[in-house]
């Protein structure tokens, strides 16, 4: 009996997909699911694609149909559950047999696996495009050692989502630095669907909009410099009339986003690193506040309601436009910003160009601007993104709509916290001479740390320090 080319475990919506896309490239695949009769379905319902696919029911099975040296795919949850499954597959593998973690793996978690692999390889790799990408194209981010992601790499660069025929697939270092890569990329998407709404929000409550008239504009934007897939959906999204209620499915959807903790991963690490994000940092935590509904009904009820509308002359809509694209360049500057930083302190050597090319296609924050990002990176790897003289120029030009479009928000209450974020931190960025100096004098009043004079010298103290 012939035998697959690799396996799969996990046959989940996005298991279950990226199944079918390995199949439809043409690699027999094995698969294994925990509920056997969710394996036996999916090959039933696989259609013509099932002549690739072979079903089994154990995983001694699972192991036995798959050609030497092994490639086994991992699509379970998080967390334990990835712990679980490696403990059940390793008295099953030979030495140069592989485990792939494709599921959203913290890069820590992911790190301390590949330390800890023995009798056995490993590889984690960052997977995003939801669950068309997993189906047609999704674009993948690998870490781990080059020999491991090359015996894989026909497979990803097959199955991966193409720019101008160019797989958005790639290995990004050691370890745990695909899931890493993968991580500021869902803290970047965090950032831009938070911006997205938060213009949303000056349209419904500061303008009057309607949601029709809404995904127009969104769908007009989708045209020009903020064409992206997050755009693009959400002109879908607000241009749909609910059935049921006969009114737009925005105005029934309950206002209080989920998450799955990858954005906070992603604050948490950059803290770690001092590697501000204060754009992602917002919009993590306005999804926290969007979740205590209770609290803000009862902050309505004490204050009454914030957003005002605002007087008709206040802004326009390419005002609006032109702030959402200084907001996401500020938001992308800060995510390579911060996966340099990484790079740095792991000594990973993260590729920034080759990251912003793997996210061309096929990811959730894929957009016109990636292409530019990526000359940008190529002819400066170490120079903040905002610096660059394309995104310089785009600054230049579109922050004072920013500048417009917050004072607007904080006078009539309308909250904008990533773009105001995003504002705050490029005024910083632009101030030569800060205010820490303040700081630094309070802190050696009340710890003596010391601090450094602009005539010279380190560790001096101010004269508080002779109080005794």
């Amino acid at each position: 009996m012939s035998q697959s080319e690799i396996g799969l475990i996990g046959l989940g919506t996005m298991g279950a997909m990226l199944a079918l896309n390995i199949a439809e490239k043409g690699f027999a695949i094995s698969v294994w699911n925990r509920t056997t009769e969710v394996t036996h379905r999916f090959a039933a319902e696989a259609g013509e694609l099932a002549a690739q696919i072979t079903p089994t029911e154990t995983l001694q099975a699972l192991v036995a149909s798959i050609r030497s040296p092994r490639a086994i795919i991992l699509m379970v949850p998080a967390g334990q559950a990835v712990d679980d499954q490696i403990a059940a597959l390793r008295p099953l593998l030979d030495p140069e047999d592989l485990i792939i973690d494709a599921g959203n793996a913290n890069f820590r978690d992911t790190n301390r696996r590949a330390a800890a692999a023995n009798g056995y390889r490993f590889l984690g790799i960052g997977v995003s495009g939801g669950e068309e990408g997993a189906r047609h194209g999704p674009a993948i981010m690998g870490g781990g050692d080059a020999q491991d992601w090359d015996r894989v790499a026909p497979v990803l660069n097959a199955i991966a989502a193409k720019y101008e025929g160019h797989p958005c697939a790639g290995r990004m270092g050691e370890a745990g630095a695909g899931h890493f890569v993968k991580t500021v990329h869902n803290g970047i998407e965090y950032a831009d669907m938070q911006m997205i709404a938060e213009v949303y929000g000056v349209m419904r409550d500061g303008m009057g909009m309607q949601a029709p008239a809404i995904a127009a504009v969104l769908d007009d934007w989708n045209k020009g410099p903020l064409q992206s897939y997050l755009i693009e959906i959400s002109a879908a999204v607000a241009g749909v009339i609910d059935e049921r209620a006969r009114k737009p499915i925005l105005d029934v959807i309950l206002d209080r986003a989920g998450q799955k903790g990858t954005g906070r991963w992603t604050v948490i690490e950059a803290q770690h690193l001092a590697a501000p994000i204060p754009v992602i940092d917002a919009a993590v935590t306005a999804r926290n506040t969007s979740a205590r509904l209770e609290e803000r009904r009862a902050g309505q009820a004490v204050f009454g309601p914030a957003p005002e509308l605002l007087p008709t002359d206040a802004l326009t809509l390419r005002d609006l436009e032109q702030a959402m694209i200084a907001g996401k360049i500020l938001c992308y500057a800060q995510g390579f910003a911060l996966i340099s930083a990484a790079s740095s302190d792991f000594g990973w050597l993260l590729p920034l160009p080759d990251i912003a090319r793997v996210w061309r296609a096929g990811c959730i924050i894929r957009s016109s601007m990636l292409n530019d990002m990526a000359t940008a990176l190529t002819e400066d790897a170490g120079r903040n993104l905002m610096l660059a003289p394309f995104f310089a120029d785009h600054l230049k030009a579109c922050h004072g709509a920013l500048r417009k479009v917050v004072a607007a928000g904080a006078t009539h209450g309308l909250p904008l916290p990533a773009l105001a974020s995003g504002l705050a931190w490029f005024d910083m960025m632009r101030t030569e001479r800060s205010t820490a100096n303040m700081i630094q004098g309070q802190r050696d009043f009340f710890g003596a740390h010391g601090f450094q004079r602009l005539d010279g010298g380190e560790n001096h103290h101010g004269p508080w320090a002779m109080r005794g």
